[in-house]
Protein backbone atom coordinates (compact mmCIF):
# COMPACT_ATOMS: atom_id res chain seq x y z
CA UNK A 1 0.00 0.00 0.00
CA UNK A 2 1.20 3.61 -0.87
CA UNK A 3 0.20 5.68 1.43
CA UNK A 4 -0.22 9.70 0.00
CA UNK A 5 -1.10 12.49 2.63
CA UNK A 6 -2.29 15.94 1.79
CA UNK A 7 -1.83 18.34 4.97
CA UNK A 8 -4.45 21.24 4.23
CA UNK A 9 -7.18 21.39 1.67
CA UNK A 10 -6.81 25.10 0.39
CA UNK A 11 -6.11 26.15 -3.34
CA UNK A 12 -2.95 24.20 -3.58
CA UNK A 13 -4.19 20.88 -1.58
CA UNK A 14 -7.30 20.76 -3.38
CA UNK A 15 -5.40 20.87 -7.00
CA UNK A 16 -3.26 18.30 -6.05
CA UNK A 17 -6.26 16.14 -5.21
CA UNK A 18 -8.92 16.54 -8.17
CA UNK A 19 -5.33 16.10 -10.68
CA UNK A 20 -4.92 13.11 -9.04
CA UNK A 21 -8.84 12.13 -9.00
CA UNK A 22 -8.66 13.12 -12.55
CA UNK A 23 -7.01 10.19 -13.11
CA UNK A 24 -6.85 6.30 -13.58
CA UNK A 25 -4.53 5.56 -9.91
CA UNK A 26 -2.76 2.52 -9.27
CA UNK A 27 -5.35 0.44 -6.93
CA UNK A 28 -2.54 0.66 -4.04
CA UNK A 29 -2.90 4.07 -3.64
CA UNK A 30 -4.08 5.37 -0.46
CA UNK A 31 -4.81 9.35 -0.48
CA UNK A 32 -5.60 10.75 2.66
CA UNK A 33 -6.40 14.18 2.83
CA UNK A 34 -6.00 16.11 6.43
CA UNK A 35 -8.00 19.54 7.22
CA UNK A 36 -8.89 21.08 10.31
CA UNK A 37 -12.51 22.29 9.06
CA UNK A 38 -14.91 19.98 7.03
CA UNK A 39 -14.94 21.86 4.26
CA UNK A 40 -12.83 24.05 1.92
CA UNK A 41 -12.22 27.33 2.94
CA UNK A 42 -11.84 30.28 0.32
CA UNK A 43 -9.48 32.31 1.82
CA UNK A 44 -9.08 35.32 -0.66
CA UNK A 45 -12.73 35.99 0.63
CA UNK A 46 -12.42 36.14 4.38
CA UNK A 47 -12.17 39.72 4.29
CA UNK A 48 -16.10 39.85 3.70
CA UNK A 49 -16.52 36.99 6.54
CA UNK A 50 -14.51 40.18 8.39
CA UNK A 51 -16.93 42.76 7.75
CA UNK A 52 -19.88 41.02 7.48
CA UNK A 53 -20.99 41.29 3.95
CA UNK A 54 -21.44 37.71 3.07
CA UNK A 55 -22.63 34.68 5.08
CA UNK A 56 -20.50 32.12 6.00
CA UNK A 57 -21.45 29.19 3.87
CA UNK A 58 -20.64 31.92 0.57
CA UNK A 59 -16.87 30.78 1.57
CA UNK A 60 -17.07 27.70 2.04
CA UNK A 61 -17.10 24.54 -0.74
CA UNK A 62 -17.22 20.59 0.09
CA UNK A 63 -14.39 18.81 -0.72
CA UNK A 64 -14.78 16.11 -3.43
CA UNK A 65 -17.14 12.97 -2.43
CA UNK A 66 -14.52 9.86 -4.03
CA UNK A 67 -13.99 6.60 -2.65
CA UNK A 68 -11.01 6.64 -3.52
CA UNK A 69 -9.72 9.59 -0.65
CA UNK A 70 -10.21 9.58 3.08
CA UNK A 71 -10.62 12.40 5.21
CA UNK A 72 -9.51 13.32 7.92
CA UNK A 73 -10.92 16.41 10.04
CA UNK A 74 -8.66 17.54 13.15
CA UNK A 75 -5.84 19.90 14.19
CA UNK A 76 -2.19 18.61 12.93
CA UNK A 77 0.25 18.85 16.45
CA UNK A 78 3.60 17.63 14.77
CA UNK A 79 4.85 16.43 11.46
CA UNK A 80 7.37 13.65 12.46
CA UNK A 81 9.38 13.52 9.49
CA UNK A 82 11.84 11.10 10.80
CA UNK A 83 8.94 8.20 11.54
CA UNK A 84 6.99 9.93 8.72
CA UNK A 85 3.78 10.40 11.11
CA UNK A 86 1.64 13.24 11.01
CA UNK A 87 0.30 13.43 15.06
CA UNK A 88 -2.65 14.91 16.45
CA UNK A 89 -3.94 15.74 20.30
CA UNK A 90 -4.48 12.32 20.38
CA UNK A 91 -1.67 9.64 20.09
CA UNK A 92 -4.17 6.71 18.77
CA UNK A 93 -4.87 8.83 15.95
CA UNK A 94 -1.80 9.54 13.93
CA UNK A 95 -1.35 8.87 10.49
CA UNK A 96 1.65 7.34 8.67
CA UNK A 97 2.83 8.06 4.99
CA UNK A 98 4.66 7.01 2.24
CA UNK A 99 4.44 10.55 0.60
CA UNK A 100 3.05 13.04 2.21
CA UNK A 101 2.75 16.88 0.94
CA UNK A 102 2.39 19.87 2.86
CA UNK A 103 0.47 23.10 2.21
CA UNK A 104 -0.36 24.72 5.75
CA UNK A 105 -0.56 28.37 4.53
CA UNK A 106 0.55 30.95 6.89
CA UNK A 107 -0.23 32.68 9.43
CA UNK A 108 -0.06 36.19 11.16
CA UNK A 109 3.79 37.42 11.47
CA UNK A 110 3.70 40.08 14.47
CA UNK A 111 7.23 41.22 14.38
CA UNK A 112 7.44 40.76 18.29
CA UNK A 113 5.43 43.87 18.67
CA UNK A 114 3.99 43.96 21.66
CA UNK A 115 0.64 43.29 21.98
CA UNK A 116 -0.12 42.57 18.86
CA UNK A 117 -0.71 38.57 18.75
CA UNK A 118 -2.76 39.35 22.12
CA UNK A 119 -5.11 42.38 21.24
CA UNK A 120 -5.73 41.92 17.31
CA UNK A 121 -8.23 40.26 15.01
CA UNK A 122 -7.42 38.20 12.08
CA UNK A 123 -8.53 37.10 8.68
CA UNK A 124 -5.89 34.63 8.32
CA UNK A 125 -8.49 31.24 9.38
CA UNK A 126 -11.71 30.77 8.63
CA UNK A 127 -12.39 30.59 12.80
CA UNK A 128 -10.02 34.16 13.22
CA UNK A 129 -12.26 35.88 10.16
CA UNK A 130 -15.44 35.01 12.13
CA UNK A 131 -14.05 36.16 15.39
CA UNK A 132 -13.58 39.69 13.62
CA UNK A 133 -16.65 39.73 11.81
CA UNK A 134 -18.32 39.44 15.38
CA UNK A 135 -16.33 42.04 16.63
CA UNK A 136 -16.99 45.15 13.99
CA UNK A 137 -20.94 43.56 13.85
CA UNK A 138 -20.92 44.32 18.17
CA UNK A 139 -19.49 47.95 17.23
CA UNK A 140 -21.91 50.57 17.86
CA UNK A 141 -22.22 53.89 16.06
CA UNK A 142 -19.06 55.56 15.27
CA UNK A 143 -16.67 53.05 16.48
CA UNK A 144 -12.89 53.11 16.35
CA UNK A 145 -11.65 50.31 13.52
CA UNK A 146 -7.56 50.29 12.73
CA UNK A 147 -6.19 48.05 9.99
CA UNK A 148 -2.38 47.37 10.84
CA UNK A 149 -0.40 46.83 7.06
CA UNK A 150 -1.91 48.31 3.48
CA UNK A 151 -1.27 45.11 0.99
CA UNK A 152 -3.71 43.52 -0.59
CA UNK A 153 -5.54 42.16 2.35
CA UNK A 154 -5.37 45.49 4.46
CA UNK A 155 -7.16 47.12 1.66
CA UNK A 156 -9.88 44.51 1.37
CA UNK A 157 -10.86 44.76 4.47
CA UNK A 158 -10.56 47.91 4.97
CA UNK A 159 -12.47 48.89 2.35
CA UNK A 160 -15.32 46.10 2.87
CA UNK A 161 -15.79 47.24 6.38
CA UNK A 162 -16.65 50.59 5.01
CA UNK A 163 -18.79 49.43 2.29
CA UNK A 164 -20.89 47.44 5.36
CA UNK A 165 -20.67 49.98 8.40
CA UNK A 166 -20.75 53.67 6.61
CA UNK A 167 -21.10 54.95 10.41
CA UNK A 168 -17.39 53.55 11.68
CA UNK A 169 -14.18 55.40 12.24
CA UNK A 170 -11.82 53.28 9.94
CA UNK A 171 -7.67 53.88 9.90
CA UNK A 172 -5.11 52.09 7.98
CA UNK A 173 -1.79 52.58 9.40
CA UNK A 174 0.18 51.82 6.48
CA UNK A 175 4.47 51.51 7.12
CA UNK A 176 5.42 52.24 3.25
CA UNK A 177 4.75 55.80 1.93
CA UNK A 178 2.15 54.54 -0.21
CA UNK A 179 -0.49 51.89 -0.42
CA UNK A 180 -0.09 48.53 -2.20
CA UNK A 181 3.75 48.95 -2.80
CA UNK A 182 3.66 45.96 -5.02
CA UNK A 183 1.52 47.25 -7.33
CA UNK A 184 1.38 49.94 -10.16
CA UNK A 185 1.32 53.44 -9.35
CA UNK A 186 -1.80 53.98 -11.22
CA UNK A 187 -3.29 51.23 -8.91
CA UNK A 188 -1.80 53.01 -5.65
CA UNK A 189 -3.26 56.50 -6.55
CA UNK A 190 -6.84 55.05 -7.60
CA UNK A 191 -6.63 53.09 -4.14
CA UNK A 192 -5.56 56.40 -2.12
CA UNK A 193 -8.13 58.43 -3.58
CA UNK A 194 -11.49 56.18 -3.09
CA UNK A 195 -9.99 55.88 0.54
CA UNK A 196 -10.37 59.76 1.08
CA UNK A 197 -13.82 59.73 -0.94
CA UNK A 198 -15.13 57.44 0.89
CA UNK A 199 -13.60 58.84 4.51
CA UNK A 200 -11.22 56.31 5.68
CA UNK A 201 -8.02 57.31 6.91
CA UNK A 202 -4.79 56.36 6.00
CA UNK A 203 -1.51 57.25 7.67
CA UNK A 204 1.77 56.31 5.86
CA UNK A 205 5.23 55.91 7.16
CA UNK A 206 3.56 54.07 10.33
CA UNK A 207 5.65 52.25 12.79
CA UNK A 208 3.45 50.67 15.81
CA UNK A 209 5.48 50.50 18.92
CA UNK A 210 2.77 48.36 20.54
CA UNK A 211 -1.11 47.62 20.62
CA UNK A 212 -3.32 47.76 24.13
CA UNK A 213 -7.01 46.34 24.46
CA UNK A 214 -8.43 49.62 23.48
CA UNK A 215 -5.43 51.27 21.38
CA UNK A 216 -2.68 51.71 18.89
CA UNK A 217 0.72 52.90 19.66
CA UNK A 218 2.00 54.34 16.45
CA UNK A 219 5.47 57.35 16.09
CA UNK A 220 4.71 58.06 19.74
CA UNK A 221 1.02 58.98 19.39
CA UNK A 222 -1.58 56.30 21.31
CA UNK A 223 -5.02 55.92 19.19
CA UNK A 224 -7.96 55.08 21.37
CA UNK A 225 -9.39 51.74 19.02
CA UNK A 226 -12.12 49.60 19.35
CA UNK A 227 -11.36 46.51 17.04
CA UNK A 228 -7.83 46.72 16.00
CA UNK A 229 -7.28 44.09 12.56
CA UNK A 230 -3.62 42.73 12.02
CA UNK A 231 -2.90 42.43 8.15
CA UNK A 232 0.81 43.66 8.58
CA UNK A 233 2.42 40.03 7.10
CA UNK A 234 2.32 36.86 7.55
CA UNK A 235 4.90 33.80 8.02
CA UNK A 236 4.80 29.91 6.97
CA UNK A 237 2.38 27.69 9.59
CA UNK A 238 4.39 27.23 13.03
CA UNK A 239 4.18 23.22 12.03
CA UNK A 240 6.27 23.99 8.92
CA UNK A 241 8.76 26.38 10.87
CA UNK A 242 9.52 23.50 12.98
CA UNK A 243 10.47 21.12 10.60
CA UNK A 244 14.30 19.94 10.25
CA UNK A 245 14.56 21.60 6.78
CA UNK A 246 17.07 24.10 5.26
CA UNK A 247 14.90 27.53 4.75
CA UNK A 248 14.92 31.18 3.43
CA UNK A 249 15.40 33.73 5.23
CA UNK A 250 11.59 33.73 5.39
CA UNK A 251 11.57 30.59 7.16
CA UNK A 252 10.05 28.80 4.08
CA UNK A 253 10.89 25.32 3.24
CA UNK A 254 13.49 25.38 0.14
CA UNK A 255 13.09 22.48 -2.41
CA UNK A 256 14.00 20.95 -5.81
CA UNK A 257 12.99 21.38 -8.99
CA UNK A 258 9.84 19.12 -8.62
CA UNK A 259 8.75 20.63 -5.46
CA UNK A 260 10.34 17.85 -3.25
CA UNK A 261 12.39 18.15 -0.18
CA UNK A 262 16.23 17.40 -1.02
CA UNK A 263 17.41 15.74 1.76
CA UNK A 264 13.45 13.64 1.97
CA UNK A 265 12.20 13.50 -1.37
CA UNK A 266 8.90 11.62 -0.51
CA UNK A 267 8.26 15.15 1.23
CA UNK A 268 6.18 18.33 -1.06
CA UNK A 269 5.82 21.31 -0.12
CA UNK A 270 3.79 24.04 -1.81
CA UNK A 271 2.15 27.27 -1.40
CA UNK A 272 3.21 29.74 1.50
CA UNK A 273 5.12 27.16 3.10
CA UNK A 274 7.27 26.86 0.08
CA UNK A 275 10.49 29.09 -0.67
CA UNK A 276 9.51 30.95 -4.22
CA UNK A 277 10.57 33.78 -6.00
CA UNK A 278 6.72 34.80 -6.59
CA UNK A 279 4.50 36.22 -3.37
CA UNK A 280 2.33 34.24 -1.90
CA UNK A 281 -1.01 33.34 -3.58
CA UNK A 282 -3.99 31.65 -4.09
CA UNK A 283 -3.35 31.53 -8.11
CA UNK A 284 0.65 30.39 -7.25
CA UNK A 285 -0.26 27.54 -4.54
CA UNK A 286 -3.10 26.37 -7.37
CA UNK A 287 -0.47 26.52 -10.26
CA UNK A 288 2.26 24.78 -7.97
CA UNK A 289 -0.53 22.16 -7.14
CA UNK A 290 -1.41 21.05 -10.81
CA UNK A 291 2.29 20.66 -11.24
CA UNK A 292 2.92 18.22 -8.35
CA UNK A 293 -0.16 16.58 -9.11
CA UNK A 294 1.67 15.79 -12.25
CA UNK A 295 5.12 14.74 -10.92
CA UNK A 296 2.50 12.07 -8.16
CA UNK A 297 1.45 10.41 -10.95
CA UNK A 298 4.68 9.60 -12.64
CA UNK A 299 6.28 8.91 -8.89
CA UNK A 300 2.84 6.58 -7.91
CA UNK A 301 3.25 4.85 -11.51
CA UNK A 302 7.02 3.86 -11.17
CA UNK A 303 8.11 6.57 -13.53
CA UNK A 304 10.54 9.43 -13.82
CA UNK A 305 8.98 12.83 -13.30
CA UNK A 306 9.42 15.66 -15.86
CA UNK A 307 10.71 18.27 -14.80
CA UNK A 308 7.34 21.44 -14.12
CA UNK A 309 7.82 24.57 -16.77
CA UNK A 310 8.17 28.01 -15.07
CA UNK A 311 5.16 29.44 -13.23
CA UNK A 312 3.80 31.68 -14.87
CA UNK A 313 0.62 34.35 -12.92
CA UNK A 314 -1.71 35.57 -14.75
CA UNK A 315 -2.15 39.09 -12.93
CA UNK A 316 -3.40 39.59 -9.29
CA UNK A 317 -6.91 41.30 -8.44
CA UNK A 318 -8.40 43.54 -5.66
CA UNK A 319 -11.38 44.75 -4.48
CA UNK A 320 -12.90 47.57 -3.45
CA UNK A 321 -16.10 47.02 -1.98
CA UNK A 322 -18.78 45.15 -4.19
CA UNK A 323 -18.90 47.13 -7.35
CA UNK A 324 -14.99 48.67 -7.65
CA UNK A 325 -11.71 47.01 -7.70
CA UNK A 326 -8.12 47.31 -9.00
CA UNK A 327 -5.84 44.49 -10.97
CA UNK A 328 -2.76 44.05 -12.62
CA UNK A 329 -4.26 42.10 -15.51
CA UNK A 330 -2.11 41.12 -18.98
CA UNK A 331 0.57 42.89 -17.33
CA UNK A 332 -1.43 46.41 -17.23
CA UNK A 333 -3.22 47.69 -14.54
CA UNK A 334 -7.02 48.43 -14.30
CA UNK A 335 -9.11 49.93 -12.03
CA UNK A 336 -12.81 50.54 -11.33
CA UNK A 337 -15.68 47.95 -12.32
CA UNK A 338 -14.03 45.48 -14.61
CA UNK A 339 -11.14 43.82 -12.22
CA UNK A 340 -14.32 43.43 -9.36
CA UNK A 341 -15.89 41.77 -12.15
CA UNK A 342 -13.17 39.44 -12.66
CA UNK A 343 -12.51 38.67 -9.26
CA UNK A 344 -16.40 37.94 -8.95
CA UNK A 345 -15.68 35.29 -12.08
CA UNK A 346 -12.50 34.01 -10.32
CA UNK A 347 -14.71 33.14 -7.26
CA UNK A 348 -17.77 32.01 -8.88
CA UNK A 349 -14.95 29.44 -10.93
CA UNK A 350 -13.41 28.44 -7.74
CA UNK A 351 -16.93 27.27 -5.99
CA UNK A 352 -17.03 25.37 -8.46
CA UNK A 353 -14.02 23.75 -9.35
Amino acid sequence: MKRLVILGGGYGGIKILTGLLDQYLPEDLQITVVDRNPFRSLKTEFYTIAAGTVADQDVRVEFPDDKRVHYVFNEVTKIDTENEQILFEDPEDAISYDYLVIGLGCEDNYHGIPGAEEFTKSVQTFAKARETGVAIGNLGAYGKVTIVGAGLSGIEVASEIRESRPDLNIRILDRGSTVLKAFDSKIQQYVESWFVSNDVDVIHNSNVEYVEKDGVCNNGVCFLNDVTIWTAGVRPNYLVRELPFEKDIQEKIILNDFYQVPAQQNVYVLGDCAASNFSPSAQLAGQQGEQIADILLAVLRDKAPKKPKEIKLKGTLGSLGKSDGFGNMMQLPFTGFLPRLAKSGVLWLSKRH
